[in-house]
């Protein structure tokens, strides 16, 4: 493998974002036309568009069990082959049936990069910059967004646009295979499995001196030694309060509403009174928002706990929500509340933009052990998708049952319940190695045990 640049490997390591943001991000503009093309129901449009979550809980799965067997880099290749099926699938698809089938293969190959990526940026990441480096991942995701809500406000007026909107996906494919083929594997893995000379040759890519390469080889092999991997390992006691943080903040990430705004922020736009062309317009709005969101939070993120941005970020959120339910209730005139909600779902997407959007993944990526790091990424992304998938199901069918006041308002609480869980359970690994977050963890988990059995003696 040609030699190349830490910029060019940080970059191609995060570009699996472009896939994800774009796809799930284009369904936006793509499914009012879907619906009404094939003529379909709240629940089949709610089928259609969450089936790329059930595929992505497939491909989390997957990810997990093979990822410590065959490397990060590996898995994320074939996943953009799947992705390019998936895509064109997608484009040519005759009936919703056969658009549900390439949607799952599509989820197959979100899915498992939404599990790699994150441990693959924090295993080549630098301590003191791996919050920026992981964030990358994010930026990729917002920004691929925000280029499937151009492309659906471009594509909006034309006939049948949307298979134009779903196969261009595929472009980008393409280019993450090609990027991929240049990459090292991470240097964490092939430590662990017995490959030090080809993670020295990485390493010293990415690192500025040989110091802190031998250091970082040497803490690396400290605690990949004689460690077994495989599912039954993380279920190990010292290995439960990092399973509970990756699947606790994985399923709020979802759960708190930002794919009811992500999926289908067209179809609310126009709930509340825009055209067709300025909903689409709106969704351009989210997305502006989201990408410049993120580029400001990855010149923060390495200078403040992680903990306190999510207990920051989670108030806004719910604080956003609760507004234009509240108002509502009061008996504002529904023209202004109309723009209200507009401005609270901005105002929402400003602040998990800047918290839970980035930092569960740098979080998902830094918490697990190196023994169980990929499978714990992927039960953690196969939680996240499950929450995905049920929101992107059931929003469709509430929206026709129930007003956006209370569905906002069970948003904001689920926010608030976020916020708790972020105070009482999550740890702070702002500014720690891989290895010193894995050495603190068990630490912790042992005096847990430890004064467990001490009470139980008393």
């Amino acid at each position: 493998m040609s030699k190349v640049s830490s910029k060019f490997i940080f970059f191609f390591g995060s570009f699996a974002g472009i896939l994800f943001g774009y796809d799930i991000g284009i369904i936006a503009g793509a499914e009012g036309h879907i619906k009404t093309d094939f003529n379909l129901s709240s629940l089949w449009i709610g089928i259609v568009v969450s089936s790329l979550m059930g595929g992505a809980i497939i491909g989390s799965i997957l990810s997990g069990l093979l990822g410590d067997k065959f490397g990060r880099r590996k898995l994320i290749l074939i996943s953009s082959l799947i992705f390019f099926v998936g895509a064109i699938g997608s484009a040519v698809a005759p009936n919703e049936i056969t658009l549900t089938i390439a949607r799952v293969f599509l989820g197959i190959a979100v899915g498992t990069a939404s599990s790699l990526v994150p441990a693959y940026m924090s295993e080549i990441a630098p301590a003191n910059m791996r919050g920026k480096l992981s964030g990358l991942n994010q930026l990729m995701i917002v920004i691929g967004m925000l280029l499937s809500y151009i492309v659906a406000f471009i594509f909006e007026p034309i006939p049948n646009s949307w298979r134009l909107m779903l196969g261009s996906a595929s472009l980008f494919a393409i280019i993450l295979f090609l990027g991929m083929l240049k990459l090292p594997e991470s240097p964490r893995y092939l430590i662990k499995n017995g490959m030090t000379k080809k993670a020295q040759e990485v390493l010293t890519s990415l690192r500025s001196s040989k110091a802190e390469i031998d250091a970082e080889i040497s803490e690396i092999e400290n605690v990949a030694d004689n460690k077994s991997s495989g599912i039954s390992q993380l279920f190990h006691k010292k290995f439960r309060l990092a399973l509970i943080i990756g699947v606790g903040m994985a399923t709020f990430q979802q759960i708190q509403g930002a794919n009811s705004i992500v999926y289908y922020a067209t179809s609310i736009a126009r709930n509340v009174g825009l055209s067709s062309q300025l909903a689409a317009g709106f969704t351009v709005i989210v997305g502006v928002i989201f990408v410049v969101t993120t580029i400001i939070f990855l010149q923060f993120v390495d200078k403040f706990n992680r903990r306190t941005i999510l207990t920051i970020g989670s108030a806004g959120m719910a604080l956003s929500f609760f507004t234009p339910a509240i108002l509502g209730a009061f008996g504002i005139n529904d023209g202004m509340l109309n723009w209200v909600t507009l401005i609270a779902l901005c105002g929402f997407i400003l602040c998990y933009a800047f918290s839970w959007a980035p930092l569960t993944w740098i979080i998902v990526g830094e918490i697990f052990p190196l023994s169980v790091r990929g499978i714990g990424g992927g039960i953690s992304s196969a939680f996240n998708w499950t929450g995905s998938l049920a929101i992107g199901l059931v929003f469709p069918i509430l929206a026709d049952k129930f007003s956006l006041g209370i569905i906002f308002s069970a948003f904001g609480v689920i926010c608030i319940l976020g916020l708790l869980f972020i105070r009482f359970v999550v740890v702070e690994t702002k500014g720690r190695t891989l290895e010193q977050i894995e050495t603190e963890m068990a630490d912790r988990s042992e005096k847990k045990q430890q004064k467990h059995v001490l009470h139980a003696h008393i």
